[in-house]
């Protein structure tokens, strides 16, 4: 053991694409699939549950609590309930980040909304705005950097649960960490560190460039 190099380059090309379940592009996929569809999915309910909550504030403090209470509770616990449920699929794993990546989106929409100023309201209604195009064409812009930083924190936040996942065997990459522990072997281990953080460093920075695209002006205010 002690003459074990930390990484087997030669074992990461033998396992990479080696036509198994445990290779480690496979695991790769299973881990992009799973972190991305929860923020996915998490976005589709949260955006009309956001401005319901703008629409009617009264429903924004008690849905803010249970995300809140949900949030809360450890990834392994909720992947237990529902693995009474859903068994070992996915879905297990899927289900309960996106309630998860919910409880950062929905804020975010709430915010990012209320961000929008009274005047530009005012001003597209003026120009006959109806509410809809409102929405659509002036407030989810305006409100896009908010909704889009609670987007980057609920996306980098799925990336990293998944790999608990591997304690019910559907943890992607984790897999790799319980392989390594398991046989005292520690190069898994170091290439499903490496590709986690890979993974989000590198989804990050497509949000943020995709800011930068939605919102020209911001930047241009910033240079001004």
């Amino acid at each position: 053991m002690t003459d074990e190099p930390l990484v087997r380059w030669d074992w990461i090309a033998r396992n990479w694409d080696n036509g198994g379940p445990t290779a480690i592009s496979a695991l790769l996929e299973n881990h992009v699939v799973m972190a991305f569809l929860p923020v996915l999915f998490g976005l589709v309910v949260a955006l009309p549950l956001g401005l319901a909550c703008v629409r009617w504030r009264w429903l924004y403090q008690p849905t803010a609590a249970l995300m809140n209470v949900t949030y809360s509770l450890p990834s392994l616990v909720l992947f237990s309930i529902f693995l009474s449920i859903t068994g070992l699929t996915r879905s297990t794993v899927v289900i309960p980040l996106t309630f998860f990546a919910l409880a950062v989106l929905i804020p975010a929409v709430v915010d990012g909304l209320a961000s929008v100023p009274d005047s530009v309201r005012q001003s597209a209604v003026a120009m006959g705005f109806r509410p809809a195009r409102r929405l659509l064409r002036v407030e989810l812009p305006v409100a896009a950097p908010v909704v889009l930083a609670g987007l980057r924190v609920a996306t980098v936040s799925s990336i990293s649960l998944v790999s608990v996942g591997a304690l019910i065997g559907q943890g992607g990459l984790g897999n790799l960490f319980i392989d390594g522990w398991q046989r005292q072997f520690y190069t898994p281990i170091v290439v499903g560190i490496a590709l986690i953080v890979l993974l989000a460093v590198l989804a990050d920075g497509l949000l943020v460039l995709a800011q930068r695209l939605l919102t020209p002006w911001s930047r241009a205010r910033r240079t001004a």
